[in-house]
């Protein structure tokens, strides 16, 4: 984990970025880099889940305070091998530890305070288990539930994870006493210096099985196809995700499961478009309704409601249906929905009606165009102006 990136870095922002600056960075780039985009790209499969693990602690005011000031080590207790873990303190020889565990391959133990190895037969937890699902505009709205299949590693139901056949069990390797590593001697320009590496006869597992089970071949896990119903809550957006907790990889030697992460792709509708929390739609309006003003009807996530508009409203005016908006994400509040409208001026006349129009517009005075009446106003003074400099 030493070559974990910045997550500020991830996510292209500055150190001092608003929430709403990482909000929309985050959204960006999961967008980009989603797998439904990239079905067999593994590159984009592993940005876009490094995009999501940036965007969970700097999201978190309390994770965001603790990595601005203890780096990963502040929100991730198994990074740097104890540099910090739950406030444990600052170990000062970490790095020089890391130094000669590259160079001879890791076999100071603990002398320098470095990285400890830990014992091959210790309790490891299961691999995180990453998949998709997409879903409807409404059904991201209101909520749904989804029945969604996975391939994991569970528990060999034959063995019960030991990897021994019934009637066997596992026994201690005797070449490195269940430590999974052997001391070596090495003669470096530092002198005789004594490392360790992985134990060839059990292959650094610790143990030693003689009557592997015929169901996991000794492995002690085997893959399953599983359909989990995950429930969506109202307010998801496209590309956002979904932890279920311990539904990922088995665990090794008795480790917890890892995690199901769920990445949500959200389809566009034919009336609705969305921001945050808010939903925008287009009305188009008839010239007499813009004139003479109406009631409209208007649709919403809801269902359709009624708005009146009063006389004279103009293409483009833009009005608020309060709470009308997606549900927030663990809140009882909504957002908004915005509806626009635009004048659609009728097309085919046929003569008659033309005469009619031509009748009209004779009729009306400069009040009745306000607009056009301060255009040409603003016009004459200019023309003034230009005339007596001249």
């Amino acid at each position: 984990m030493a070559d974990k990136r910045d997550y500020y870095e991830v996510l292209g922002v500055q150190k001092n970025a608003s929430a709403d600056e990482i909000k929309k960075a985050y959204r960006s780039l999961a967008r980009k880099y989603h797998p439904d985009l990239h079905p067999d790209d593994k590159d984009c499969a592993e940005k876009f889940k490094e995009v999501n693990e940036a965007y969970e602690v700097l999201s978190d005011p309390s994770k965001k305070e603790r990595y601005d000031q203890f780096g990963h080590a502040g929100v991730d207790p198994n990074y740097g091998g104890g540099g910090f873990n739950g406030g444990a303190g600052f170990n000062p020889f970490g790095d020089m530890g890391d130094i000669f565990e590259n160079l001879f391959g890791g076999g100071f133990g603990g002398g320098f305070g470095g990285s400890t190895r830990s014992r091959a037969d210790a309790p490891r937890r299961g691999q995180d288990v990453d998949t998709t699902v997409t879903i409807e505009f409404m059904e991201a709205c209101m909520g749904v539930k989804r029945e969604i299949k996975i391939n994991r590693l569970d528990k060999c139901p034959d063995c019960k994870g030991t990897g021994a056949s019934a009637g066997s069990t596992p026994q201690t390797c005797p070449e490195c006493n269940g430590r999974g590593q052997v001391k070596v001697a090495q003669r470096t320009p530092f002198g005789v210096i004594s490392s360790q590496k992985v134990c060839s006869k059990c292959g650094g597992k610790g143990k030693i099985v003689s009557n592997p089970c015929s169901k996991c071949g000794g492995n002690g896990r085997v893959r399953v196809s599983k359909s989990l119903s995950v429930d969506i809550p109202a307010g998801i957006d496209d590309g956002q995700m979904l932890r279920v907790s311990g539904q990922g990889d088995a665990g090794v030697n008795g480790g917890p499961s890892g995690n199901l992460n769920v990445g949500v792709r959200v389809k566009n509708h034919p009336l609705f478009e969305r921001e945050e929390y808010d939903i925008h739609c287009e009305i188009p309006i008839t010239y007499a309704q813009a004139v003479m003003g109406d009631e409209l009807v208007v649709p919403t996530i809801d269902g359709n409601v009624k708005y009146s508009i009063g006389e004279g409203t103009q293409t483009g005016t833009v009005f608020r249906l309060k709470g009308k908006g997606v549900k927030k994400l663990q809140r009882s509040e909504r957002g908004d929905q915005y509806v626009k409208v635009y004048v659609e001026v009728p097309k085919n006349l046929d003569k008659k009606q033309k005469e009619l129009l031509k009748e009209f517009e004779a009729s009306l005075e400069d009040k009745n165009y306000e607009k056009k009446k301060n255009f040409f106003d603003k016009l004459k003074e200019f023309k003034e102006r230009f005339k007596d400099k001249n």
